[in-house]
């Protein structure tokens, strides 16, 4: 597994430039408006990067114009938007680090690059690099539509594809393919799992059965949360965790999963009405978002990286503890990120030996974190 260890971000929204060191478990907590999510949302786009969506998402995001840090630059500074992130596998040491650059359509015209509308976020540069012991090697390297991968012989080959400048060289299969460390990256970044809150209205997805198919992990949407309770239940055999879970958020309650044919559900029983079976679409907003986190975070398979965005929400205070004891056990199997506005969850994941959350403010405009130095480590306090 590529454990992610670091992450850079520049010229981002209210992230000017601030790279840190990222643990296996890591907690933000901080109020509106300090930029909470932009760290959350910089990562979703290193994984866009990796499934070949980069500059539609940022697009999607109202386009550079809206995407870009707003305040001041130095005098000849381009207009860039640049994500990295490292990563490690700790059996090996090898340290992957991933960099791209995002700008804009040069004002003489897009023939530089090749086609582009002439709002279109473009890539213009791309570099991974591997480090084992003390040696690094370029092993992709990207400028404008130009650049090369290196073999497994070391040799530079040319990319092998005309890409064009909204186009990512990691995200491109064909470029992967026969690069076996370029391949292994971008399968560790697609599979992070985003979960920023789950829908609870009365379409949601997680208020339906889904097909009985063998789900180890969540969708990021929750719309085969059935089939992963049914995984547990059915497949492994063993939902002690998840029953636990449940009992230490709603005392006394219990999941109901029925061996599914060509559809997966599932039901809750309550103490005040044991012999009743509350079905998905019966549920509190409240009660159905605690239960898609259960099958976010003590799944069959967790993937490599989990991050939360604000998950509280919605919840009642009195369930931050449970949730609390759910993040710190999934840290025990994978790594885990997470944004939050409650400090009673920042505490309560510490009180259950998690590390001790990272505040997020503002300063003149800039998103920062406590305690961070310029060189991408944390200041502890003196009785750490």
């Amino acid at each position: 597994m590529l454990a992610v260890r670091e992450v850079a971000v520049s010229g981002y929204r209210s992230l000017r430039r601030i790279g840190f060191s990222v643990d296996d478990l890591s907690v933000f907590v901080g109020g509106n408006g300090t930029g909470k999510t932009n760290l959350y949302r910089a990562l979703e786009l290193l994984q866009a990067a990796a499934l070949g969506t980069l500059t539609r998402d940022l697009a999607a995001e109202g386009g550079m114009d809206s995407v870009l840090w707003a305040g001041r630059r130095r005098q000849g500074e381009p207009a860039r938007l640049c994500l990295s992130v490292s990563m490690r596998d700790d059996e090996t040491g090898q340290v992957f680090a991933y960099t791209v650059e995002i700008g804009l359509v040069p004002q003489a015209g897009a023939e530089i690059y090749g086609a582009a509308f002439r709002q279109e976020p473009q890539v213009k540069a791309e570099r991974l690099t591997v480090r084992n012991g003390g040696r690094t090697a370029v092993i992709l390297d990207r400028d404008g539509r130009s650049g090369f991968v290196r073999d497994a012989d070391g040799r530079k080959q040319s990319l092998g594809i005309d890409l064009l400048a909204t186009e990512t060289a990691l995200g491109s299969a064909l470029i992967a393919t026969g690069q076996p460390e370029i391949a292994r990256v971008r399968l560790a970044m697609t599979a992070w799992r985003f979960h920023h809150g789950f829908r609870t209205d009365a379409d949601s997805p997680l208020r339906r059965p889904c097909l009985a198919v063998t789900t180890p992990t969540l969708a990021s949407d929750g719309s085969d949360l059935a089939a992963v309770f049914a995984t547990l239940a059915h497949i492994r055999q063993d939902t002690t965790d998840l029953d636990e879970a449940i009992d230490g958020a709603f005392p006394g309650a219990r999941l109901i999963v029925p061996e599914p044919v060509r559809e997966a559900s599932f039901g809750v029983t309550f103490p005040d009405f044991a012999k009743r079976i509350f079905d998905a679409s019966e549920l509190s907003d409240g009660t159905l978002r605690f239960l898609a986190l259960a099958g976010a975070l003590l799944g069959y398979r967790l993937p490599p990286f989990i991050a939360l965005n604000e998950p509280e929400t919605s919840l009642h205070p009195d369930l931050m503890e449970p949730l609390a004891r759910l993040i710190a056990r999934a840290a025990e199997r994978t790594q885990v990120w997470l944004v939050t506005h409650s400090d009673r969850l920042a505490d309560a994941i510490a009180a259950s030996g998690g590390p001790r959350p990272r505040t997020v403010l503002k300063r003149d405009g800039e998103t920062w974190i406590e305690g961070l130095r310029l060189s991408g480590t944390f200041a502890e306090a003196d009785d750490d």
